[in-house]
């Protein structure tokens, strides 16, 4: 299964809330977000938010053990740990930023799941502040979407389309991408025939892609919750694998996994698209 690649956001797709919504409201610093939040784009807002929480003296550590608090949504990890275990390339294309998901990802034990992180810079600085950088500059032109979901400081369509330049190089063929927020929605257009979009219902991504079916290329799985994602990543996985003949021989990555990840891989039969 080493030709599959399994792409996820974070935000409400790993863990079960929005993050930056969580650091600011388990910090008591709600009030003057929202204050903020009508004066200049998102990412912004939290980089000033990081220096006015250092101001009052919350540390990193501080704000590390808020994120180690952060719900996760049941039944994901074990997922992640399966489908890394069959052989599959995991990546992250979040618009949350780096010391987010590096602190989670560590604290859940799965950050060596994922061969690559795309996200907001985030990183701490000589006066021990968090800051926190737009991906793509706040200027339009610097990714060139024309669609009207993504916000400025990130088109994860963009991504998505340089990841698939470089699986071309490797030898890589099928793509899963799993997300909730509107802007997944661009990177959900630019899946292949061959690939598969894991929408989760009732979010932004789930109206847009219903709204908008003939646009997308990719065979559309939704998932309400974390026992039906990984249900359906799974027996996605195992499809793929039983039609690429080539991943599953004898001598190949799948004799060598641990059984009992073998066997969490193999859930019932996948139910018709949504």
């Amino acid at each position: 299964m080493a030709g599959i690649v399994v792409v996820f956001d974070f935000d409400k797709t790993i863990i079960d809330l929005d993050s930056d919504n969580w650091v600011v409201d388990e910090l008591g610093a709600t009030d003057l977000f929202n204050q903020l939040l009508p004066t200049m784009p998102w990412n912004s807002v939290m980089d000033r938010m990081m220096k006015e929480l250092h101001e009052q003296g919350k540390t990193i550590k501080v704000i590390e053990e808020v994120l180690k608090r952060a719900p996760v949504i049941p039944r994901v990890v074990p997922a992640i740990k399966a489908a890394h275990a069959l052989g599959c390339d995991l990546r992250i294309v979040s618009d949350a930023n780096l010391f987010y998901i590096e602190t989670i990802l560590n604290h859940l034990g799965i950050s060596d799941c994922f061969t690559e992180i795309h996200t907001n810079p985030g990183y701490v600085d000589e006066e021990g502040k968090l800051r926190i950088r737009p991906h793509h500059d706040f200027h339009a032109s610097s990714h060139g979407c024309s669609s009207n979901t993504c916000p400025p400081n990130m088109c994860k369509g963009l991504v998505i389309e340089r990841i698939q330049a470089s699986l071309a190089k490797e030898g890589k063929k099928r793509m899963i991408y799993l997300g909730d927020g509107a802007g997944d929605f661009c990177p959900s257009l630019k899946l292949k025939e061959q690939d598969f979009v894991m929408p989760r219902k009732d979010f932004p991504v789930w109206k847009l892609i219903n709204e908008n079916r003939d646009l997308v290329k990719a065979e559309i799985h939704g998932w309400s919750d974390g026992e039906e994602q990984e249900h359906i990543l799974l027996q996605i996985i195992k499809t793929v694998s039983m039609e690429d003949n080539q991943f599953l021989s004898v001598d190949c990555k799948f004799q060598t996994i641990p059984i009992n990840a073998v066997h969490e891989a193999m859930p019932k039969p996948l139910p018709v698209p949504y």
